[in-house]
């Protein structure tokens, strides 16, 4: 605001004291009483009387060794030119200077407590504004303001530097980190004086941090970056590039490799071990990047890394390539890339990935290139694990490869593309469904492990029994009927829907299915692979096999609304139906129909029973322990069972006051994970006559699931926790997958 603009009237004694109210008036009216600041107070009211405009009320500093000539603000920042003072005004210089600077500053308003606590007379200085100029400005401030008021007031430390004087440095970090308490760490630190032991012997000792905790804190206290190395796919070529025993001897694994700059990085128990940095260095010819890692990963992936055939078999496969590329000139790419499609090494490449996911057991394999690599992850138990890194110069002639094998066209990577193919190893043969998405940086490819010639499990293979194995036992053999498995995708419907056709499938009866993809190949069953392309969707599917004469028909999934009435009227004109949903729990299945567009009447008349499920991880069975559970989880057990704790108690003989629960050991080998194994936690639920008057109702899936639970009908997460106090499972594996209600 100009000084033009500004009114020229100063404050009358009753305009001051009304302004004084202000919280920021009234704190500066009690630091007035010092003679210091009525000095100063009576110097800007003079500036301000000669200039042509009021000022809004203003908080300036000056430092107790600031000297008069030195100006807070130049001649800039206050909107004039240099001018040189004379000795005269270099007082009111000072004084006019703090008061544009001021005016410039959004204010600040301090509570009185910590007014009265940091400020003192000699060093904080406040003016009260004339009236005009308040009143012009104020609606400015309230804007500029306003935005400050609606941000939430950061949390204040428990501690202060202060707290901190006398702690090691290391200490420090992790107090700061609230990795420690702060009375802990003053305990730790003296009884690291008094016995001379180091600081991380007496944490580790006594359980005071995590390993990760601990690891965390070097890292930063040391200015060396952390990694969790077993989050990080390995890179063939680096690993290749240390002998096993230096990293054995050493604790050092390495993940990277920098060509480009000869850099390798490196995972290090001790990152500060200079000698090992040094002799690492020579033997492989590269400048070390390290890395702070957690000493359990290091030891288990050396294990793991160094033991495997993965990481070598790909080494040596991508030396090869590299000689068979080198032996071409930059001008010949194009034939050097059809030579690499078909050449040894990238055939063995291929094989080695797809070798090892059966030995792994994997369900996927994804092949995903990056900027400056190529991605290897596999899906192992339900959860993705980083394995491989390729660099990206195979990455290619790699997919090309997939792509010959799945007969797909190689020169299209504009659109997606499906294809599938098979793969044998050690007597084992699997049918892989292949995709292919185009990316930024280059074709992705999904690849879907089905076993062939596997044995369809059973139900209570699956991890279906007691009342919910009952009811399906019993419904299944209805003649006419809608049943339907709901859950996620990955959740094993499709695999419950095998395993319930297996136990029906007779020469008396005619099956057929619609499936996208035909997972499992039965005997006796005639199965079709839905084909969009051609017109054969899901829906033009059913309604041909009416004409097929079929007793029994399987729909992969419920997609849309003429799919869903197609089903019900299959099922009403004397045929079992069955079919998958993608919903949260059973009762989800009868409101998600009735939203696709399906009658009430309907639906009430058709279905006949809908399951729940999800898929957890199994406990390695061969290290397995058993711990007692804090009181929080015992009380969560409780809360979630009811009283179906206590009937299972008498069922197993156990004491419904002393629980203890399952995990795997800490101290198993390293090349041993957690979890082996998956099992299904489910709900079944009976369409009782109470069930069908609430679908009629167009009731809620709350009410549904309430009156089924009323009959019996055991809950996912119900399941769930039994099957983590037999053993089977851990509460953590159940509370991830099961909805929580």
């Amino acid at each position: 605001m100009s000084a033009q603009d500004q009114s020229p009237n100063q404050p009358t004694p009753n305009q001051t004291q009304n302004l004084s109210q202000d919280p920021v008036s009234a704190q500066t009216q009690n630091l007035s009483q010092d003679p210091v600041s009525a000095q100063t107070q009576s110097s800007v009211n003079n500036l301000a009387n000669q200039a042509s405009g009021g000022v809004e009320g203003v908080t300036s500093s000056r430092q107790p060794n600031q000297s008069q000539n030195q100006l807070p603000a130049t001649p800039q920042q206050v909107g004039q030119q240099p001018a040189q003072p004379t000795a005269s005004k270099q007082a009111n210089l000072v004084a006019k200077t703090a008061l544009t600077s001021a005016i410039q500053a959004p204010v600040v308003q301090i509570p009185a407590t910590q007014a009265s606590a940091t400020q003192t007379p000699a060093t904080q200085i406040t003016t009260s504004p004339p009236v005009a100029a308040t009143q012009t400005i104020s609606s400015q401030q309230q804007q500029q303001e306003q935005p400050q008021q609606e941000q939430p007031q950061q949390e204040q430390p428990k501690f202060t530097e202060q707290d901190l004087v006398g702690l090691s440095p290391f200490l420090k970090v992790l107090v700061k980190k609230n990795s420690l308490d702060l009375q802990r760490a003053e305990e730790i630190n003296s009884a690291q004086l008094s016995s001379g032991r180091l600081i991380e012997e007496l944490l580790t000792e006594n359980k005071d941090v995590t390993e990760e905790q601990l690891v965390r804190a070097k890292a930063e206290f040391n200015n060396t970056p952390f990694i969790k190395i077993g989050e990080t796919g390995i890179s063939p070529e680096a690993l290749s590039r240390i002998d096993e025993s230096v990293a054995r001897r050493y604790k050092v694994l390495p993940f990277s490799l920098d060509h480009q700059n000869g850099i390798l990085e490196v995972a290090m128990v001790d990152p500060l071990n200079v000698a090992a940095a040094n002799f690492i260095e020579k033997k492989s010819g590269l400048d070390l990047k390290t890395y702070y890692a957690l000493p359990s990963e290091l030891d288990r992936l050396i294990n793991q890394r160094y033991a495997q055939d993965l990481s070598s078999d790909v080494s040596q496969a991508i030396k090869e390539t590299t000689t068979i590329s080198t032996k071409k000139d930059q001008g010949a790419k194009l034939a050097q890339k059809g030579g690499m499609i078909r050449a040894a090494p990238i055939n063995k490449i291929v094989n080695t990935i797809l070798d090892y996911a059966m030995e792994s057991r994997a369900s996927d394999v994804h092949i995903e290139p990056q900027q400056t690599k190529t991605r290897i992850r596999y899906r192992i138990d339900g959860v993705l694990q980083e394995r491989l890194i390729l660099p990206k110069s195979v990455h290619d002639a790699v997919i090309s490869r997939i792509k010959i094998l799945s007969e797909l066209k190689i020169d299209e990577k504009r659109v997606p593309q499906d294809g599938r193919f098979d793969h044998s190893s050690n007597n084992k043969a699997v049918d892989l469904r292949v995709s292919t998405c185009p990316t930024i940086h280059g074709e992705k490819v999904v690849m879907r492990l089905l076993k062939k010639n596997a044995g369809v499990p059973g139900l209570r293979e699956l991890g279906v029994r007691g009342l919910a194995l009952k009811s399906v036992e019993k419904t299944m053999h209805i003649p006419y009927g809608i049943i339907l498995v709901t859950g996620p995708t990955g959740s094993g419907k499709t695999t419950t829907l095998y395993s319930i056709l297996n136990e029906i499938n007779i020469p008396q009866v005619n099956i057929i299915t619609l499936e996208d993809p035909v997972e499992y190949q039965m005997k006796g069953v005639s199965q079709v692979q839905v084909n969009p392309q051609a017109g054969l969707t899901f829906a033009n599917g059913l309604r041909s096999f009416l004409r097929q004469d079929p007793n029994i028909i399987m729909v992969g999934e419920i997609r849309d609304e003429e799919t869903a009435e197609l089903a019900v009227q299959a099922s009403l004109t004397g045929h079992l139906v069955f079919s998958t949903l993608h919903t949260n729990s059973a009762a989800g299945a009868l409101p998600r129909l009735m939203d696709m567009g399906v009658e009430p009447f309907l639906l009430s008349s058709s279905i006949i029973l809908t399951m729940g499920q999800r898929v957890v991880r199994k406990i390695n069975e061969e290290y397995k322990e058993e711990y007692q559970p804090e009181k929080a989880v015992i009380d969560d057990i409780r809360n979630v069972l009811g009283q179906k704790l206590d009937m299972w108690c008498q069922q197993n003989n156990k004491d419904p006051n002393d629980l203890t629960l399952f995990r795997a050991k800490e101290d198993r080998p390293q090349t041993e994970s957690e979890f082996k194994g998956m099992i299904g936690i489910f709900e079944v639920m009976d369409i009782t006559d109470k069930i069908k008057k609430l679908i009629d109702e167009r009731a809620t899936s709350d009410k549904i699931e309430k009156a089924a639970t009323e009959n019996g009908m055991m809950l996912m997460k119900q399941d769930g926790y039994i099957k983590a106090l037999e053993g089977i499972t851990t509460i953590e594996e159940v509370i991830r997958v099961a909805e929580v209600k």
